[in-house]
C-alpha cells in the first residue's frame, strides 16, 4: 500500500494520532509524514477532521432524516447545480447523487420532527426542480462513519428443560 493511501486510512480511523505515532505505524520519518499531511490538506484531499458523536447519549440531541428527491432537470442545469443549492442549507448534513427511483439523497438534521418536516415542506419541496420527496426519519443509529454507537445487548439464554 502506498504512503498516501495508508496515511489517509490511519487519519480517517483516528485523526488525533500524533505525527510520531503515524511515523512508527508507516515506517516513515516524521518529516515525511508531516509534509505528506500538509500536501493532502493543501490539495483538498483532506477536507476536515471530524468527531463522531453519539447524539442519543446527549440530552437535547437531534432528529435526523433521510430525504430522497426526484429532480426534474432543466435545460442547461444538471444535478450539480441543484445539489450545490441544496447543500447550502445548514440543516443538510450530506447530499448524494443516487441510482434507483430517486435522484438525490439528503441527510438532514433538526431539533425536532416538526423542524425537519418544516424544512422539507418549505425549503426543499418548493424548489422548482424538485418533483417529489420521500422522508425517512432515522429512529436509531447503530454505526456512524465506521464507529459502532451502541453496546450489544447481552442476552443470556435460558436453559432448555425437557
Amino acid at each position: 500500500m502506498d504512503l498516501v493511501q495508508n496515511l489517509l486510512e490511519i487519519l480517517e480511523n483516528d485523526p488525533k494520532l500524533a505525527i510520531d505515532e503515524i511515523a512508527v505505524l508507516t515506517g516513515r520519518s516524521e518529516n515525511e509524514i508531516a509534509a505528506c499531511i500538509s500536501e493532502l490538506e493543501s490539495s483538498g484531499a483532506i477536507r476536515k477532521y471530524k468527531t463522531v458523536i453519539d447524539w442519543d447519549r446527549v440530552n437535547n440531541g437531534f432528529v435526523y432524516a433521510i430525504i430522497e428527491i426526484k429532480i426534474a432537470l432543466e435545460r442547461e442545469a444538471g444535478y450539480n447545480m441543484i445539489a450545490d443549492r441544496i447543500s447550502r442549507f445548514p440543516e443538510v448534513r450530506s447530499v448524494r447523487l443516487i441510482s434507483g427511483d430517486h435522484d438525490l439523497s439528503l441527510t438532514v438534521r433538526g431539533r425536532s420532527m416538526k423542524e425537519v418536516a418544516f424544512f422539507v415542506a418549505e425549503k426543499i419541496a418548493t424548489l422548482p426542480q424538485v418533483r417529489s420527496t420521500a422522508t425517512h426519519l432515522v429512529l436509531k443509529t447503530y454505526k456512524e462513519d465506521g464507529v459502532t454507537l451502541h453496546e450489544p445487548e447481552h442476552v443470556e439464554r435460558l436453559p432448555i428443560s425437557p
